[in-house]
């Protein structure tokens, strides 16, 4: 009898790893480092519509991505993470996500963007704000 599973990592270990082994070895430079360790996966991962941003999430573990549905300025996009767990929620630097998304949508606009990410404790979301620069092109 062949015996094949491919075996997933599990919850526990993805978060083990990043709530735990990356926030003490980068230290103090945890966010700045996480901001542009999500920009090079967006450059290997590259999307090419901003629809596919959701999936992704969904599929890195990451989470539930929406996009806000309130009037956004033309150069700026908003977009929801959902996280459940609280405690996760309160200690997790979500610079990694931002960098990710800062870096797909320059690549996908053709200017220059940052991502901010905002923790909603209450609502148990994470806001992210992408802005761009129209004025300088990439």
């Amino acid at each position: 009898m062949n015996n094949d599973t491919t075996e997933q990592p599990t919850r526990l270990g993805y978060e083990i790893i990043r709530d735990h082994v990356l926030p003490t070895i980068l230290g103090k430079h945890e966010n700045e480092i996480l901001y542009w360790a999500g920009k090079d996966i967006a450059r290997k991962f590259p999307m090419f519509s901003t629809d596919e941003l959701p999936a992704f999430f969904s599929e890195a573990g990451w989470g539930h991505l929406t996009f806000s549905s309130n009037k956004q300025p033309k150069d700026e996009a908003w977009l929801i993470l959902q996280q459940p767990d609280l405690t996760v929620l309160e200690k997790r630097s979500y610079q990694l996500e931002a960098g990710f998304l800062a870096e797909q949508f320059q690549k996908l606009n053709g200017y220059l963007a940052e991502c901010y990410a905002e923790k909603q404790v209450k609502k148990k979301q994470i806001h992210f704000i992408v802005k761009w620069d129209t004025k300088t092109t990439v």
